[in-house]
């Protein structure tokens, strides 16, 4: 009799794992129902398939731009018991050169945030193979986040690497910005360079220190922006990497 019982126990112990495999499988095949319906609502991701394995979601397939790459992730996280998103969709559309995705993305860039401070972020962008990399400093986390959207929704984005740094909240530096772009664009020589919407002269600040980014037409100009800004009471220090028209900056 000890010998059944012992025999039907053990029986029942190697009917377990069965029966948790069994259950995983369950949940994986419920999980990607539920993630591919959620990518079904939209025609964008009809070219992206759906595979799940203990929980975790892996995603492939082609979209036309980066951004639907970002969106379909998002719109998988929307369901509650997945554990984890592996993101291998690749962004198609028609072949652009890096160079041309650069000056695009430059462009943009150079004239975002107009009207938000614009004057006081400086962007520097560099693509390779379609990845581009962002870097640089920004005022706030909505120049942050503009910028990104601008990056992700341009045709010839394979990849985005955010590099951007974002000044800490700073009463402080915020007056001291005002009085310095004051100086600058303020000055009689330097007037000129208020009426262009894309802010010619960035001025970044972080804890009262102060860089002078961007492009002037000569060097009287440059050398009158440095002295402007290191005029202005409660700066520590001015690094002036603004460039002159037609030269490389020092």
């Amino acid at each position: 009799m000890k010998k059944t019982v012992s025999t039907l126990l053990l029986l029942a112990g190697m009917a377990l794992p069965s029966l948790a495999v069994a259950e995983t499988n369950a949940k994986d095949r419920n999980l990607a129902d539920l993630a591919a319906a959620q990518l079904e609502k939209k025609d964008t991701f009809r070219a992206v398939t759906v595979q799940v394995d203990d929980g975790i979601v892996t995603l492939y397939g082609e979209v036309p731009l980066y951004i639907d790459k970002m969106n379909a992730e998002k719109r998988v996280r929307k369901v509650k018991i997945v554990d984890g998103v592996r993101n291998h969709i690749q962004v198609g559309g028609p072949a652009i050169a890096d160079s041309e995705v650069r000056d695009n993305l430059a462009n943009k860039l150079r004239y975002d945030r107009v009207g938000y401070g614009i004057v006081f972020n400086n962007l520097g962008v560099d693509v390779k193979n379609g990845a581009v990399t962002l870097t640089g400093n920004v005022r706030d986390y909505p120049a942050h986040d503009s910028a990104l959207a601008i990056v992700a929704t341009t045709a010839g984005v394979k990849e985005v690497v955010d590099e951007i740094g974002v000044a800490p909240t700073s009463v402080f530096d915020d007056n001291l910005r005002i009085r310095l772009a004051r100086a600058i664009y303020g000055s009689p020589s330097l007037q000129k360079y208020a009426l262009d919407p894309q802010a010619p002269i960035r001025i970044v600040v972080e804890n009262g220190h102060v860089e002078l980014a961007g492009v002037v037409l000569n060097e009287l100009d440059r050398q009158m922006a440095y002295s402007q800004a290191s005029s202005v009471p409660g700066v520590f220090s001015v690094t002036n990497h603004l460039a002159v028209q037609g030269q490389s900056v020092e």
